[in-house]
């Protein structure tokens, strides 16, 4: 069997708005085979950037386009080819945007391997340990504290007993970042669990006074209260914070992760497979549960990135949560045949071969902006 298109396809929904939502736009890669076979896979970055990496053509032996590193290759190989595309992208890529095409690339591998073989890719990672898995509604911030309280109600009637808030406006006041917290405790009521994302707005001694303060409200964990590549704050600030602190969701491979694991900066590693893929997840997840830390996976574009999460934080010990995205969004909710939504506050793990869903091709049509093989 061998790779005979790398075919890239840019979405957009019609309506994008000026929020901190990947929900809105996406990166589809589909790889193809001489037996028929096809894989899907997404990445979680800029899309034409992506775009772009897959694309371009030969520039010499550590400068790369992935199409040109992929075609022709044993699509089986998925650690060999994942190491060749980590030689060959040297001079522009090794933990960022690069690596996110990549992990697009990864998971479209590991989806055609489990069709090929007529197994779920849960099975091909070790096997699950979860068949399904407490669901914490994922959400933004309201402008207020009462229109954070009403949002937290509404997912509390649909049946999430965990609700996670993030973003804008958090860090723009004391009293706001107060106000926002009291008003999402209030939405979902006192026996559910609450996580709060900061959005990476403060210094570390501002997060350990907002930590302090939040504790009042009972929270499962303070997540990127720091500006992403500040590990020294971030072990400092876990050192001293009576809230777990969580973070991760914008690392790409095991590269990205290793200060923050090697130095334990966290309590909760959130990892992105539209970031990292399977082949480098399976490698965090083992390094994690290694220093006896927890993990949770981050998804905020649509339902492929959810299945691939699923079956990924399926193989974890200690798994306890999922990030389910709940924005309103289409790309969320039509992207795929397949339902990929918690019911009641939980959800289950795709039994289907490969990724166990099917893109709804109309809906690729109706969002396609551009594309290249």
């Amino acid at each position: 069997m061998k790779i005979t298109e790398v075919i890239c396809q840019v979405l957009r929904i019609k309506s994008v708005e000026a929020k901190t939502a990947s929900s809105q736009d996406s990166v589809l890669v589909r790889i193809r085979t001489d037996t028929g076979l096809e894989g899907i896979g997404e990445a979680d970055s800029s899309p034409e950037v992506v775009k772009a990496i897959i694309d371009a053509p030969f520039s010499h032996n550590i400068a790369c386009g992935l199409r040109e590193i992929l075609v022709g290759e044993n699509p089986l190989e998925h650690e060999r080819l994942w190491q060749k595309m980590y030689r060959r992208t040297m001079y522009f890529g090794r933990t960022g945007v690069a690596i996110t095409a990549m992990a697009a690339i990864d998971m479209a591998l590991w989806d055609l391997k489990g069709k090929h073989f007529y197994e779920p890719i849960h099975r091909l990672l070790g096997g699950k340990q979860h068949s399904r898995i407490k669901a914490y509604a994922s959400i933004l911030f309201g402008k207020s504290g009462s229109e954070t309280r009403e949002i937290g109600q509404r997912w509390k009637e649909y049946g999430y007993n965990a609700v996670k808030f993030g973003w804008e406006p958090m860090g723009q006041s004391e009293a706001l970042d107060n106000e926002l917290v009291r008003g999402a405790r209030e939405g979902i009521g006192e026996q559910a669990d609450l996580l709060i994302d900061a959005g990476c707005v403060w210094d570390a001694r501002t997060a350990l006074k907002r930590a302090h303060s939040f504790s009042q409200f009972n929270i499962g964990w303070l997540e990127e209260p720091l500006r992403e590549d500040d590990v020294s704050g971030y072990v400092w600030l876990r050192d001293r914070s009576p809230i777990p602190i969580a973070a991760g969701e914008g690392e790409c491979g095991r590269e990205s992760f290793r200060d923050l694991i090697d130095r334990h900066a966290l309590d909760i590693y959130q990892v992105d497979l539209s970031r990292c893929g399977f082949t480098d997840a399976s490698f965090i997840r083992a390094r994690v549960e290694e220093i006896g830390a927890r993990l949770c996976n981050h998804c905020y574009t649509s339902p492929l990135t959810a299945a691939a999460s699923l079956h990924w934080l399926a193989t974890c010990r200690d798994t306890f949560l999922f990030e389910d995205c709940v924005e309103d969004s289409p790309l969320r909710h039509e992207l795929t045949v397949e339902k990929i939504q918690a019911e009641q506050g939980w959800i289950n793990v795709p039994d289907g071969p490969g990724l166990g869903v099917t893109l709804n091709e109309d809906f690729v049509k109706s969002t396609l902006i551009a594309e290249s093989r």
